[in-house]
């Protein structure tokens, strides 16, 4: 099966197959979830509601509870404050009235009582005994403290004394044990996980079914502390929402003040035990959406069979007929099914027509191309014929370039030696100058053998003849032999050194040829008295130190549409150029392992930069 089918079976299976799937889960799916969430929703708040009332009738009747049995124990010192016995400060009658009111509450674990100026007067503990709380003048309550040896929270309330005539006689302190109220408050009736405990404001256990975490562990550890006591809605009556007690469990909860003092009684139930029943309702709605997407998906299926798997088939023939692949299928009268009259067999008998003349006009096309086939292979014959033509011409046209190339790299030298021969015509005499003009006229004919010598090399560069050799010497020769150009075109040369350049690896011969041939090149391109400066530098590079030649004229500079191919052969600006000196020049320099770059502006003049390392002959491996 070819791509393209694959690609168009898997388009039409997700065009088609897939939003049906997706029209009837949204169809069904979308009313029985949002049944389903409002369901859940009104149950979970009716719950929530339910449960924070229970939790809150229970934390109102434990703190009337407490509040009651607190109100008992204040009225019950503020009775003995005013019995005689007390008021007359006498020890001996004291003691017995003390630890007979300690034996029939039952709830008083010791009494102490204090005189006017805070002293002890008597106690019935002599170990650890009561102090004052408080303002000497006015009832006051502690916190509450929990005795491990005891194993019993106990809090304490001083009352003062007074005479009759309202004086201060001093004071009457009880330390109140908590084991029977607290039995009572923490006894309550929710569920499984329903519990009460009582803790002060600033979130330590005062009173828990746990005597380990009494005093010793703090709500505010758990977060549960600001949920519970810093929320307004809480003291209203319940918070609304679940949150994380001290134990890390999701809980609902309750919290309420014991008026007049920091203790907050605080009534909690799980929240997984709270909403068990909406939990199966969930359950029921999550099993009423799976049943709604089988019956979509059985649905779906139907459709699939009657309607979907047809038009699937006609989608496998419509590719191999765009593909003219008339013969890999049957396709006959009997793909059209008998018994069936709705849309799809309408479709189906019109793919069948246009099957058959589709085949027809495939027929009629191969016999036209197989006509042209054989006038292409005649046309191919000749368009071979033309094209070793076109391949003669280059030939031709190839060797006519050569010996452009050749005639102009003579005509220099030539035309050098002519004006140093005139420089020496009206002197007969062998002088000391003569002898230096003749030099210099056969070193121009020995450097037009070195011109042909050079395109050759073009063609099949010779091996290099390394040397050592000093930048200075080298330039001094090059000047020697530009000098005379520069001075018929009326062009400084001056050079500007360093001192101390290092001796460096080279072919002279090529090097200087190079050199000549860019100075040349500047000095016939500077018109009306221009100069060319030929500068050293020494660079440091990361391959190692290597020696840079400028050549900077001033002449008219070098476009930027041609800067890019001015190393190209035969590229030339000049009238009777070849296009060769630069290759040429490029071709030495890499050759050396160095590098040559150009910078010209247009009316200002341009640069050559040679870049030739001290080490030529590594670098030049490394090039090659």
């Amino acid at each position: 099966m070819s791509e393209a089918e694959i690609h168009r079976r898997v388009n039409f299976k997700f065009n088609l197959r897939t939003k049906l799937m997706l029209i009837f889960l949204v169809l069904v799916l979308i009313p029985l979830v949002v049944i389903g969430w409002f369901s859940i929703k009104i149950t979970e708040d009716l719950i929530a509601g339910m449960v924070h009332r229970q939790l809150y009738n229970v934390a109102v009747d434990k703190i009337s509870l407490l509040e009651h049995w607190l109100n008992e124990r204040k009225a019950d010192l503020t009775v003995i404050s005013k019995t005689s016995i007390l008021k007359s400060m006498d020890t001996g009658l004291i003691e017995p009235y003390l630890e007979l009111m300690r034996h029939q509450y039952g709830v008083y674990k010791d009494f102490s009582v204090f005189s006017a100026s805070g002293d002890l007067v008597f106690t019935t503990n002599m170990v650890n005994p009561v102090e004052i709380i408080g303002d000497n003048r006015t009832l006051s309550i502690s916190d509450i403290s929990y005795m491990n040896d005891e194993k019993e929270s106990s809090f304490t309330i001083s009352v003062p004394i007074f005479t009759g005539d309202n004086t201060l006689l001093g004071n009457v302190s009880g330390r109140v044990g908590t084991n029977r109220i607290v039995f009572i408050i923490l006894n309550v009736s929710l569920g499984k996980t329903g519990e009460c405990y009582l803790v002060d404001d600033s979130g330590r256990f005062l009173a828990h079914k746990d005597p380990s975490r009494i005093l010793s562990q703090n709500i505010t550890q758990t977060g549960s502390f600001k949920s519970l006591l810093e929320d307004r809605s809480l003291k209203k009556g319940g918070l609304k929402k679940a949150y994380r007690d001290y134990r890390g469990i999701m809980v609902l909860g309750t919290s309420l003040n014991l008026k007049g003092t920091p203790w907050y009684i605080v009534v909690e139930q799980d929240q997984d035990e709270a909403f068990e029943s909406s939990n199966r309702l969930k359950l029921i709605v999550y099993l009423t959406i799976c049943l709604g997407i089988a019956s979509a998906m059985m649905l779906i299926w139907i459709i699939s069979r009657h309607i979907v798997k047809p038009i699937r088939t006609l989608s496998r023939y419509a590719a191999a007929i765009a593909e003219s692949r008339f013969d890999e299928f049957r396709f006959d009268s009997t793909f059209l099914k008998k018994g069936r009259t709705d849309e799809i067999d309408s479709l189906s008998r019109s793919f069948y027509h246009m099957f058959q003349k589709l085949k027809e006009r495939q027929n009629d096309l191969e016999q036209k191309v197989e006509s042209k086939e054989a006038e292409l292979k005649e046309t191919g014959s000749m368009l071979k014929k033309t094209q070793d033509i076109a391949e003669q011409s280059e030939k031709f046209a190839a060797l006519g370039r050569m010996g452009a190339s050749v005639a102009h790299e003579i005509r220099t030298p030539l035309t050098s030696l002519k004006l140093y021969l005139e420089s020496v015509k009206s002197q007969i005499d062998r002088t000391l100058d003569d002898i230096e003009d003749y030099r210099i006229a056969m070193g121009q004919i020995q450097r037009m053998e070195g011109t042909i010598n050079r395109f050759l090399d073009y063609a099949k560069p010779r091996d290099l003849v390394f040397s050592m050799m000093d930048v200075h010497g080298l330039l001094d020769d090059v000047l020697l032999m530009v000098k005379p150009l520069a001075n018929r075109n009326e062009c400084a040369l001056s050079v500007v050194m360093v001192d101390e350049l290092p001796m460096f690896e080279g072919d002279r011969k090529r090097l200087s040829e190079a050199l000549i041939n860019l100075v040349v090149n500047a000095i016939e391109s500077i018109e009306n008295h221009g100069e060319v400066i030929l500068s050293t530098f020494l660079v440091q590079e990361s391959s190692g130190p290597s020696i840079r030649i400028d050549i900077t004229d001033t002449g008219p500079g070098i476009s930027e549409d041609r800067i890019d191919n001015i190393f190209e052969p035969f590229f030339t600006t000049k009238a009777s150029g070849t296009g060769l000196g630069l290759s040429l020049v490029l071709q030495t320099v890499k050759s050396h392992g160095g590098t040559l770059t150009v910078k010209s502006v247009v009316q200002k003049g341009t640069t050559f930069s040679l870049n030739i390392p001290i080490n030529v002959s590594d670098s030049a491996d490394k090039q090659q």
